[in-house]
């Protein structure tokens, strides 16, 4: 279960690192023109669009990213109960290593 745990965790910072970065592109798009060319990277791929083109879909995928968090946090949080419990009802101690 502890294992779970620091996966999770460490999924969680990954995420919130990936977030962090969306949304500096965002705030950096953000007061630009619409009509502004800008490069997005997508699959290895450097493609040349408008502020209007991308600026949406860096929004979509931070939105989606902040989803995936709440729902690791969820689960996170269910194994620490989980492990709460476990350790209750059979009187088990953990020692950090």
């Amino acid at each position: 279960m502890k294992q779970e745990m620091n996966a999770i965790a460490s999924k969680l910072g990954e995420l919130e690192m990936e977030k962090d970065e969306h949304q500096l592109v965002v705030d950096t798009m953000k007061p630009l023109e619409d009509t502004r060319k800008c490069f997005r990277l997508v699959g290895g791929v450097l493609l040349e669009r408008t502020v209007k083109e991308v600026l949406p879909a860096v929004e979509t995928n931070m939105d989606g990213i902040q989803n995936i968090i709440k729902q690791l946090l969820a689960q996170y949080k269910k194994k620490e109960q989980d492990m709460e419990e476990y350790q209750k009802k059979w009187g088990v101690s953990i020692k950090d290593q």
